[in-house]
């Protein structure tokens, strides 16, 4: 796959514009993998957000590429456990500083794991 596929550059840069290209290549099958649980999307999530911090990204870098991804969850995905329900209903209701604070939350989440 060339760089310009890629959601984090070279240099540690974040294409914040990628992330739905990315998320719209995860084939269906997969999807289901990581969504299946909440645990199964936690360990995912911790996964990626190992990798950001090995390659330098801040928790506000993470935290905004958290926000395309719960927006983009919240558009185009069903809810797949009680879990992820919640995490929908919450995006949903919640104003841009609530949505931006419950991206921190995840992040947070997954670094705990």
């Amino acid at each position: 796959m060339s760089e310009h596929n890629h959601v984090v550059n070279k240099e540690g840069e974040v294409a914040l514009n990628k992330v739905d290209d990315a998320l719209n290549r995860i084939d269906d099958s997969k999807k289901d993998d990581i969504l299946g649980s909440f645990d199964s999307f936690k360990s995912y999530l911790s996964d990626k957000i190992e990798m950001a911090q090995k390659i330098g990204l801040n928790e506000e870098v993470m935290a905004k590429a958290a926000e395309k991804i719960a927006g983009y969850l919240a558009a185009k995905e069903e809810p797949r456990n009680s879990e992820e329900k919640l995490l929908q209903e919450l995006w949903k209701v919640g104003d841009k500083e609530q949505q931006h604070a419950l991206a921190h939350m995840l992040v947070r989440v997954a670094q705990s794991s």
